[in-house]
């Protein structure tokens, strides 16, 4: 506040600062009812003083007479004892439900696609919602061209050649870090999870675009598809095993020639992996060769029996045929690129994270970084064009998912518990409180003077939950819990397009950004 920084008035200008406020009040007519307390405080007509909050000594610890205390005060306050009724007996999300939030986020909508996939996808218990949802976002392409009632890709096939992607790209940031610290931040962070089931649209991107797609009639789920911890659990002891392998290996050669370290290394690497397809292979089952013909046979909406004869990466590229891209309204499914919401960094940056990705030297995670309205607009101007919206949320907050509903209304905490909850987007994500933990796809919104107020989801829990597997999101709770939108470039601005040609921001590979759905 510059050279002159306000200052309380010496006591002895104390008693001319009241005076002054006397007359002043005089002047007003209001000293019939004003009173000097202490020749301190004047206050209004029989008001009490400020209250102010009594200086208490710090105290490190916590007493079991202060605990004593605070219950009988607790326990005093009959609606307390109503809630220890409740709550110590029940659920406390059950108690605390809103039945009005309950009531309002309907299933009927202004807006929504012409055609939504079928069936509902399961992804059981794996953590594969990225490739359900991107999949489940391909075909509709697929049924519009091949006039399909019910179709899935095979999401197993994108997650077998993601697995051995995955192991291939940790490996490799092993070797790039050897100069690092065993128990440095970097490290830990990439020991943590080699080969987790989450990922991201751009990686999904590198694997169809390398691997191609089939239907999922050629290569259904296995078990450990569909239940995927113990496969995880031992590919990534043995990734583990193999970056404590390759970090000796560098540092107890340094004396030997680079070529010939290069080529040591480099053959350890190989072994390495190919004990990681042995195991994929065991547990998946060996997936169609990416260049090798298949044969697809099926009926279509009119019951006519059809035969389609292609390769994987040949079927993917029908998505960005011209007759394709007429279906989707001109979009090409392969330019998709994600919009996010991250309040922490500027708007319309490109945002990217440190050593996160599956194939090596393919597609790097990038996001345009833009407001909530910007994002929704995006989304709304998709679904008009019936086009499905791959999203990322954290799926776990004001949320249930046997009724479908996700809603910041959904449970009334602050007034079962009388206490206040107030953190921000950008707070929750700086403090590990909010990130991507799920990936699902928009299939319509209802908009009202213009206004988005709620919004219809297709999840990949099965068809068993919510109403018939289809979730309702209100927009309140889109704005605070919805980080990720992947959206056509031609459904925002130029000035939002212009975005992806800047030098991305790297966050670092810890970053809530680089959570992973």
């Amino acid at each position: 506040m510059g050279a002159q920084q306000s200052k309380l008035p010496e006591p002895a200008d104390r008693e001319k600062v009241l005076e002054r406020l006397e007359a002043q009040l005089e002047t007003l007519k209001l000293s019939h009812n004003t009173r000097v307390v202490d020749n301190e405080y004047v206050y209004l007509g029989g008001e009490a003083p400020p209250q102010y909050t009594p200086i208490i000594a710090h105290k490190q610890d916590i007493s079991a007479s202060t605990i004593q205390e605070w219950e009988k005060e607790l326990m005093e306050d009959p609606k307390n004892r109503l809630a220890l009724a409740a709550l110590s007996s029940n659920p406390a999300n059950a108690v605390l439900s809103s039945r009005s939030a309950t009531i309002s986020d309907t299933q009927t909508f202004n807006i929504k696609i012409p055609i939504e996939g079928s069936p509902i996808t399961n992804q059981a218990q794996s953590g594969r919602c990225w490739l359900f949802a991107s999949t489940n976002v391909f075909r509709i392409a697929i049924m519009k061209k091949y006039r399909l009632e019910s179709f899935q890709l095979s999401q197993s096939y994108l997650f077998y050649w993601d697995k051995i992607e995955k192991a291939n790209y940790f490996l490799e940031n092993i070797l790039n870090t050897t100069d690092e610290d065993l128990d440095s931040r970097l490290i830990q962070t990439l020991l943590a999870s080699p080969v987790g089931d989450g990922g991201q649209w751009d990686m999904v991107a590198n694997l169809v675009k390398k691997y191609g797609l089939v239907p999922q009639a050629l290569y259904p789920d296995s078990y450990n598809a569909a239940s995927s911890a113990v496969m995880d659990r031992l590919i990534t002891t043995k990734l583990r095993e193999d970056a404590i392998r390759l970090r000796s290996l560098s540092s107890t050669s340094s004396a030997t020639d680079p070529s010939i370290l290069k080529s040591v290394l480099s053959t350890e690497k190989q072994k390495m992996l190919r004990e990681i397809h042995l195991i994929l292979t065991l547990m998946l089952g060996p997936p169609p060769a990416p260049d090798e013909p298949f044969t697809w046979e099926y009926n279509d909406r009119d019951g006519n029996f059809c035969t389609v004869r292609t390769r994987p990466t040949a079927f993917a590229k029908e998505l960005s045929d011209s007759r394709t891209m007429r279906a989707l309204g001109g979009t090409d499914v392969h330019s998709l690129f994600s919009l996010v919401n991250d309040p922490r960094n500027p708007y319309k940056r490109l945002l990217s994270v440190k050593r996160l990705g599956n194939v090596w030297e393919g597609r790097p995670v990038t996001y345009v970084n833009v407001d909530m309205t910007t994002m929704k607009e995006a989304c709304i101007n998709m679904l008009k064009r019936g086009m499905p919206v791959f999203f990322g949320s954290d799926v776990g907050k004001y949320s249930d998912s046997a009724k479908g509903i996700m809603d910041t209304r959904l449970y009334e905490y602050e007034l079962g518990f009388n206490i206040k909850l107030g953190m921000k987007k950008a707070e929750r994500l700086m403090t590990g409180e909010s990130q991507m933990t799920h990936a699902m796809v928009l299939t319509g919104v209802h908009v009202v003077s213009g206004k988005p107020l709620r919004w219809r989801v297709e999840n990949s829990w099965s068809d068993k939950v919510g109403d018939k597997g289809y979730f309702v999101m209100s927009d309140a709770w889109m704005d605070e819990f919805v980080y990720q939108a992947v959206v056509d470039p031609s459904v925002v601005s130029p000035v939002v397009r212009k975005v992806l040609e800047q030098k991305p921001k790297m966050l670092e590979l810890w970053d809530p950004m680089g959570a992973l759905a």
